[in-house]
């Protein structure tokens, strides 16, 4: 630990794994390991783990989420709309964990170029942004749907259907579907999330402008309370959970079927009583009216493959439903108080404003304000729609080719196809059309492939029960990237934070952390530390959430717990953002929470300080 405690971090080509976790670098493809060729290069780059987008190991398919967006947000940045002293993100893995870096600034030549540009682009999207995100999402359900339509044959047939041959043959056969189908499908992905940063990080970067101002104008202002001024969305990423307690209502209203939704039942149990009874089935018509789109969310952050999601998974809305009814008839309150977020923003607001001195200051607040209030909705409104609805859809298409090749013996699972990386995958499928084309008695290489998959899931399980250090080489003196701040959440006091927590032994230690004061208010209570999100379901009334990093998908949760602390995020982070919607305290960008604290530790979380005290060790 010699190096940490020097200042540092492991570097990165130094840096070694577990023995558990032999032959991992197998799994991914090359440009997303350190190499020697690049060395120079990256170890004069800072890395952090990404606990945003990958707090657990990931699969080897699922890397092509991470790869769609490493593109997308940096090519937004530097070559879109220009932002003049930012360059892009770029990504490492290490023993299946992702580790990004906020590539250093261009030249000042460079920065000047990006300049003229930026002002003419960017400014012109905050002005036009009601009608441009019409024509973002009418554009991005499009391609939604083409993904939903893309024909995944259910098995290779003996012999081409006639009307395949006859009268005209028709050219191309099953054995070019397959593969043609997984191509739709990766570039339909890497196509989304170009799609994805169309106005994403203009939106972070309103929050930015806005943030400036303030600190600005009123030297002394929290960032609690700046982030209180744009609390109030009224975004997509709530909608599942205001269909939940849409439908909860109603049930609440039809008593038999409060009546059944309560059973310790089976979904499929649950569904086939209500059916009998009509009151039951008028139910069942909201709730399937509710299901697309709203339900096409994860169970998770949606960036795993094993999270499933509300369609797969319709035993966790179910099970909300529950929850909310027998909690109306408590006569508690279930939704989401937007009435009183808007109050309290509209009060903050107020009394900010009245301290300004003169009509030029109040004019740069007001339109800082406007353009904050009009973008920053899309924050959330993309998160649902690319990362739960999008990714669903994705998910159910390729389970469709797993369990094509189930069928023809080259695997044993469905769910082994996403042991592969997205550039090993037509290597498979192009085996398996071969197979077909070429006759009877062909062997294919299932063994291998299957082999292939039980080591890679043995590597990701030891992964899983590793916990790998929080960053990688030297620190700069100064983190200075707007966005690696905003996001993400890491600043120079962090880093240095993280450097007292990387020794374990000292970390059990400390009993003060630090992170962002990203939602007001202070709350004390035990804690659950959840660090993979099936876990969530862990949590009991009246507990401190403690994660890598929390997601507006789990909204049931929030009217449930004390207040929330993490390991990553900043001010614009999914965790700050849905605390603030639920008026919770919360410390987000703590870098260590989840190595730090225990389960049970009672812990008190002032969300105007962003200090969390442990203020007693679990026994």
């Amino acid at each position: 630990m010699s190096n940490e405690k020097a200042g540092r971090f492991p570097d990165p080509h130094e840096f070694q794994v577990p023995a558990e976790l032999e032959g991992w670098e197998e799994m991914y493809p090359s440009h997303f390991l350190f190499s020697e060729d690049r060395k120079e290069w990256e170890s004069s780059q800072f890395w952090y783990q990404d606990k945003i987008h990958a707090p657990e190991p990931l699969p080897p398919l699922d890397l092509i989420f991470q790869e769609a967006w490493q593109i997308s947000l940096s090519q937004y940045t530097t070559r879109v709309f220009c932002i003049p002293p930012a360059q892009g993100i770029a990504q490492r893995l290490v023993g299946g964990y992702l580790y990004i870096c906020a590539v250093n600034p261009p030249p000042e030549n460079i920065v000047q170029e990006k300049a003229g540009l930026f002002e003419k682009r960017v400014f012109y999207v905050f002005d036009h942004y009601d009608e441009l995100w019409d024509k973002w999402l009418t554009q991005f359900r499009a391609l939604g749907e083409e993904m939903k339509g893309v024909v995944i044959p259910e098995e290779l047939p003996k012999y081409v259907p006639e009307d395949q041959v006859l009268p005209v043959p028709r050219g191309y056969y099953v054995s070019f579907d397959i593969m043609e189908a997984f191509d739709k499908l990766a570039n339909s992905m890497i196509k989304g999330w170009q799609y994805h940063f169309e106005m994403l990080n203009l939106s972070y970067l309103a929050y930015l402008m806005f943030a400036d101002v303030c600190r600005k104008l009123f030297p002394s202002i929290s960032e609690s309370a700046i982030g209180k001024m744009v609390a109030g969305a009224h975004v997509a990423m709530f909608r599942p959970e205001e269909e939940l307690c849409k439908l909860a209502r109603l049930a609440t209203s039809l008593r038999e079927v409060a009546t059944i939704l309560k059973k310790n039942l089976s979904v499929e149990q649950k569904i086939a009583e209500l059916e009998k009874i009509p009151d039951g089935k008028r139910w069942l018509e909201e709730y399937e009216k509710s299901k697309d789109p709203w339900f096409y969310v994860s169970c998770g952050s949606g960036w795993y493959y094993h999270e499933g999601s509300w369609i797969t998974h319709p035993e966790i809305p179910f099970s909300y439903i529950k929850s909310y009814i027998e909690r109306l008839e408590r006569g508690e309150t279930i939704e989401r108080n937007l009435e009183e977020i808007d109050k309290q923003r509209d009060q903050v607001v107020e009394e900010y404003r009245k301290l300004i001195q003169t009509d030029e200051d109040r004019q740069a607040f007001d339109d800082a304000y406007k353009t904050i209030r009009t973008i920053y909705r899309y924050a959330e409104d993309h998160l649902f729609w690319v990362e739960h609805w999008f990714h669903t859809i994705w998910y159910s298409k390729i389970r469709e080719l797993g369990a094509l090749l189930v069928k023809h013996g080259i695997l044993d699972n469905v769910d082994d196809i996403f042991m592969f990386n997205r550039y090993e995958i037509p290597e498979i499928l192009t085996e398996l059309a071969t197979g077909w084309a070429l006759g009877v008695d062909i062997p294919l290489r299932g063994e291998y492939y299957k082999s292939k998959a039980a080591k890679r899931r043995s590597i990701l399980e030891a992964a899983g029960k590793w916990t790998p250090t929080p960053a990688l080489g030297v620190p700069p003196e100064e983190v200075a990237e707007p966005f690696t701040i905003m996001l993400w959440g890491i600043t120079t006091d962090k880093v240095k934070e993280w450097l007292k927590g990387v020794d374990v032994t000292s970390a059990e230690g400390l009993s003060e952390i630090k992170g962002f004061a990203s939602s007001a208010g202070v709350a004390e209570g035990p804690a659950r530390v959840l660090k993979l999100l099936k876990d969530i379901v862990e949590l009991q009334p009246g507990e401190v959430l403690v994660c890598p990093t929390t997601n507006p998908s789990w909204a049931p949760v929030f009217t449930k717990i004390k207040a929330a602390v993490t390991d990553i995020g900043g001010l614009t982070s999914h965790a700050a953002i849905v605390c603030r919607e639920y008026g919770l305290p919360s410390v987000t960008g703590t870098g260590i929470a989840t190595s730090v604290i225990k389960t049970g530790d009672i812990i008190r979380v002032d969300g105007d300080t962003g200090v969390v005290t442990i203020v007693e060790r679990a026994s």
